[in-house]
């Protein structure tokens, strides 16, 4: 069996595998936030929570009505968008003009009252998502074996997250949003509704969340913790890529999996402060994290 600092391949090639699936789900959930602190200017800690409730969604999907995998991976997104919307319309508008704390303070609070809100009708032990049959399985490459679901999360997550990059970075939609954040008067002087893109800007971030909700349900156990467990380490890859950098975030949530995994195998005690390591060395040398500009 070959091995790399006595270290078997499989081991790290399954390291490599897991890595890449935490890493997709990093990049998701910190492109979600970077599109609306990057936009909006607004720190939305309510994203693990939203993230959470994409998966009860989904499970809800097929607990009550009978709805497929592949349905709620459409349905749970617009449902966790339609209630971004109504928190943005009714809650976090106001903020816009204020101290980003007043943002992390209101979206801590959503966070406890959502959390809290499943955590009454669930409980804490969670629940069980079948994986959808035709991902069932696994393949053979000979120097490992695939998970056939893993390897649909990594590429449903990267592809999701280039053609948010697209539409942001390369398309006149990503320009007006972009125009209309930095200076809404002069935009709205060209006929465009400003408000109302701000608003479906803050939806889809946190739709972004409720996807990688619905991909998360069967590697997971939906739980109304699942999101709070993962989102302090996610608001470290923002930090890490840089705040508002949408390609910062792809590329540092898949790198810094990738490291948290190859970590497990050669030193796993240090596997879960690797990211917030990485963070205070990138602080240090960088504030503005890597793809993040200085102002």
């Amino acid at each position: 069996m070959t091995a790399i600092f006595g270290i078997p391949i499989q081991a790290l090639l399954g390291q490599l595998l897991l890595g890449l699936v935490n890493g997709s789900f990093y990049a998701v959930l910190s492109l979600g936030l970077a599109v609306i602190f990057g936009l909006l200017n607004i720190i939305n800690f309510a994203h693990g929570a939203l993230y959470m409730l994409g998966a009860f969604v989904a499970w809800m999907g097929l607990q009550y009505l009978g709805l497929n995998y592949w349905l709620m991976l459409l349905v749970a997104p617009l449902v966790v968008g339609l209630v971004g919307i109504v928190l943005e319309r009714t809650l976090i508008r106001h903020l816009y003009k204020l101290d980003h704390l007043y943002g992390l303070l209101l979206t801590f609070g959503l966070t406890l009252l959502i959390e809290g809100l499943f955590r009454s009708l669930y409980g804490v032990s969670g629940q069980p998502y079948a994986t959808p049959e035709l991902l069932k399985g696994g393949v053979n490459l000979g120097f490992m074996y695939l998970p056939i679901y893993r390897g649909w999360v990594v590429v449903a997550s990267i592809v999701i997250c280039l053609l948010t990059w697209y539409v942001i970075e390369r398309t006149r939609l990503g320009a007006l949003l972009r125009a209309g954040t930095e200076n809404p008067k002069l935009v709205e002087a060209f006929g465009v509704n400003v408000p109302l893109l701000v608003t479906l800007t803050y939806g889809f971030g946190v739709a972004l969340a409720g996807f990688a909700g619905v991909l998360a349900a069967p590697i997971m156990q939906v739980s109304p913790l699942m999101g709070s467990n993962l989102i302090i380490v996610v608001f470290a890859v923002v930090v890490i890529g840089g705040m508002g950098s949408i390609m910062g975030s792809i590329v540092t949530g898949l790198g810094l999996g990738v490291i948290e995994g190859f970590t497990k195998v050669f030193w796993p005690e240090a596997s879960n402060t690797v990211v917030f390591i990485i963070m205070v060395i990138v602080l240090l040398l960088r504030p503005a994290g890597l793809f993040g500009k200085e102002k």
